[in-house]
């Protein structure tokens, strides 16, 4: 047993998983007076948000976009209480351009709010009534989730943040809480819609891992309204690791440390309570272990459980065993010359396949694109960076991974060349990552990413809680309340700060 933590005066926390969830943690947990020790397996810090370099082209790994920049969003609010400048970014408009199959005009998802309602009432006529409908609830949920509600809620304290945060302006979403998406189509006259309907399936794979059919409805009001004014989907300049980098600085700067390269490979829990974390350090092989008085795991359920071992509550253990295959991601980084980009090319796009194609589970590729000066690729350059939810079992069960790798990478860039100019002499340089990629960079369980899913019986009052069934082991990340992207994993790591001061 060891002691990193030189104040013993001060309560001290370890964050297992320096992704945006953990750093966001731990930089605030820092800045408001606790010992904190981030740990993360990987080389550099930012998870699923994190970038690699190759060949002078900078690719961002998972996370293209960011949301919460605006005055009030969640980054915002952390980076100010922090007292760090946000990074320089551009909105993204249109947050989206989405290719429907067979189709070569696209459905513009604009930022300006009447434009988006007009191309909407242009491209799906008689459909307002579902948006009007997604409008009310988000605003009240939007008006909610600003009071910082805990869910869901696990004790008296964790129940008066909820309760506190509910106004009469609130209720309008109570009777929707059961109902999915594809609920409110039919409730609306929309339910023969096919056009509709997949484009929402398109749009809500991206946020909820799940279809329009399964997704919940108030997890999805918000996330099909976010990218409009007064909030909005941005590209940060340089790259998504701009913001682990303001995190990291931030942290250090008020005596927190990160160590990178380091495993946890056991939380070790003493009557009912976290207690320490077993720590190998990679590149010398030494083992020890670490006591603290707050342990925050940024990671899976899947991998909290794993950590536990023989110590996961069983009823837990269960829950987390019976959940729905989590996705993985197949992604194509490519450096190309810029004369393979069209002019007027919007930052991101959607194709889905033709009925042959078989990447993906709803067959969708999910396209982020460079621009001039925004410091991803030299001069004259450009990167494309493409991705599709996959299943992560064939991926490991394979007999030919290579072949399968191979496969994939030939049937993207092929639909990506019916938008792009994509030939030998265009690709500069190509790369490709499956879920077994992810899981060895990441360490997340199967290389799974996004989350578990938002169908209504794991979102929100009905999914995991930060506060897990063993005191002072708290959970951060996608696993948990509001879910994915950096805004939701940072709203979950402010939860848990107000919860461990709550107890401290």
């Amino acid at each position: 047993m060891s002691n990193i933590f030189v104040d013993q005066s001060k309560p001290s926390v370890v964050v297992i998983g320096g992704g945006i969830g953990g750093l966001t943690a731990g930089a605030l947990l820092a800045h408001r007076g606790y010992s904190v020790l981030i740990l993360d397996q990987a080389i550099v810090p930012g998870g699923c948000a994190s970038t690699f370099k190759r060949q002078g082209f900078t690719f961002d790994v998972g996370a293209t976009q960011v949301a919460g920049l605006e005055p009030g969003g969640i980054h915002h609010r952390i980076f100010s209480e922090l007292e760090i400048d946000l990074p320089d970014a551009t909105p993204c408009d249109p947050a989206c351009a989405v290719y429907l199959p067979g189709e070569n005009t696209p459905i513009n998802v604009w930022r300006d709010q009447e434009k988006w309602r007009e191309e909407r009432q242009k491209q799906f006529p008689g459909s307002e009534p579902f948006w009007q409908l997604m409008a009310t609830l988000f605003d009240a949920s939007w008006e909610f989730q600003g009071r910082d509600p805990v869910l869901p809620p696990r004790n008296l304290w964790d129940l008066w943040q909820l309760t506190q945060a509910v106004r009469p302006s609130t209720l309008v979403t109570v009777p929707f809480t059961l109902f999915t998406v594809g609920d409110a189509l039919r409730l609306c006259g929309l339910g023969n819609d096919r056009r509709l309907r997949t484009f929402l399936d398109l749009q809500l794979k991206l946020y909820s891992q799940v279809n329009a059919e399964e997704t919940a409805l108030l997890y999805a009001a918000t996330a099909l309204s976010v990218s409009q004014l007064p909030q909005g989907l941005f590209h940060l300049q340089g790259s998504m690791q701009v913001l682990s980098d303001r995190l990291v600085s931030a942290l250090e700067r008020d005596g927190g440390k990160l160590l990178m390269r380091h495993t946890v490979e056991q939380i070790k829990v003493e009557n009912g309570k976290a207690s320490a974390v077993v720590i190998r350090n990679q590149k010398t092989g030494e083992v020890w272990t670490q006591a603290a008085d707050h342990i925050v795991a940024n990671v899976t359920v899947q991998n909290l459980v794993q950590l536990l071992g023989e110590k996961a509550p069983s009823g837990y253990k269960q829950r987390v065993e019976k959940l729905p295959q989590a996705s993985g991601a197949f992604v194509v980084y490519l450096g190309v010359d810029e004369s393979a980009i069209p002019s007027e090319c919007p930052p991101h796009l959607q194709f889905l396949y033709d009925a042959d194609g078989v990447i993906g589970e709803n067959n969708s590729l999910f396209v982020s694109v460079s621009h001039a000066g925004d410091g991803r690729a030299p001069e004259g350059k450009a990167t494309i960076i493409a991705s599709s939810f996959v299943d992560p079992e064939q991926w490991w069960s394979t007999q030919d991974y290579p072949g399968l790798k191979q496969k994939y990478t030939q049937e993207a860039i092929a639909k990506l060349a019916q938008y792009f100019y994509l030939k030998p002499e265009t690709i500069v340089y190509q790369e490709a990552a499956t879920p077994r990629s992810f899981a060895h960079y990441t360490g997340r369980d199967r290389g799974i990413v996004g989350g578990i899913g938002q169908r209504i019986p794991t979102f929100g009052p009905f999914g995991f809680a930060n506060r897990t069934p063993i005191h002072h082991l708290w959970l951060v990340g996608d696993s948990t309340h509001p879910g994915e992207g950096t805004a939701g994993v940072s709203y979950s790591a402010l939860t848990v700060v107000r919860q461990i001061q709550a107890e401290s």
